[in-house]
């Protein structure tokens, strides 16, 4: 178990720009686990998000030194590729396409695949986060899983759809099951929103502004479309697509799009995400 060795946790006490070519760089896993690429955004005390990477035909799976069951609530957006995500405990597997996500909780196994022709990037929202002990130091502390199982036999004989799977541990969300929000003057939808975290988009249309607002936790912004200026306590900044933004918990923050296109972002608040 020597291998394993905790991922770098960048944190920032005021708000800060995360440029997509300046985040932390970090290669998790070994030979048995398989090699993911981590572009680590921020790994407060609150909140840990990344973007995780592989080639196509790429997968993670575990070790004994790395193990993929966390006590943390976890949401896992597609920016692109084909992720097939499987609990090797269970037999459950779900695909995921551009657009995406899928959310699971705490004490989840998971083993994840890169199945399309292009490189798999994954943006991944993380709380609590490693910082309070949640992840690598937790695993080494689980029951070791000696049998992963691919394949869920009770379907056969009775898939009649929609199938329905209460008992899963995986969530697949598409835009459709998102929780749509106008309040702050542009358009949120919330895709999981937990005691640990809360994980939407916000569209802002051309030339739109949200009012100001402030959360309770600490925010991770991550662009994927557009312009999108933001403003949070004396900071300002315009973000390209894949640039990051961290927003301190209770910072006043607000944001517009710049130039003739609709801007889009992904966010993770944790722990909460109620006014600050």
């Amino acid at each position: 178990m020597t291998g394993y060795k905790p991922s770098p946790r960048p944190s920032f006490d005021a708000p800060t720009v995360l440029r997509a070519d300046e985040v932390v760089r970090h290669t998790w896993g070994d030979p048995d686990a398989g090699l993911v690429e981590d572009w680590i955004y921020v790994s407060s005390q609150l909140i840990h998000t990344i973007v995780f990477g592989m080639p196509p035909g790429g997968k993670f799976t575990h070790s004994e030194s790395f193990r993929t069951i966390f006590a943390a609530d976890e949401l896992l957006y597609v920016l692109q590729g084909t992720l097939v995500l499987a609990n090797p405990a269970t037999g459950e597997i779900v695909r995921a396409e551009p657009g995406e996500s899928v959310f699971f909780r705490r004490d989840t196994w998971h083993h994840g695949f890169s199945y399309g022709d292009e490189p798999l990037r994954v943006l991944e929202f993380f709380a609590p986060p490693p910082a309070t002990g949640t992840s690598g130091a937790y695993a080494l502390q689980q029951p070791y899983l000696e049998v992963s199982t691919y394949a869920d036999d009770a379907v056969l004989g009775a898939l009649v759809p929609p199938r329905k799977s209460p008992g899963g541990s995986f969530t697949l969300l598409r835009h459709a099951d998102a929780v749509q929000r106008l309040d702050t003057g542009i358009l949120v939808s919330l895709l999981a929103s937990t005691e640990h975290l809360t994980v939407g988009t916000l569209t802002v249309p051309v030339g739109g502004e949200s009012v100001v607002e402030s959360h309770g936790g600490e925010e991770l912004l991550y662009t994927v479309r557009g312009s999108l200026h933001v403003t949070a306590g004396e900071v300002e900044a315009t973000l390209a697509p894949g640039d990051g933004f961290l927003v301190p918990a209770g910072t006043p923050h607000s944001y517009s799009a710049r130039g003739d296109a609709v801007a889009e972002a992904i966010f993770g608040v944790a722990p909460s995400y109620a006014p600050g």
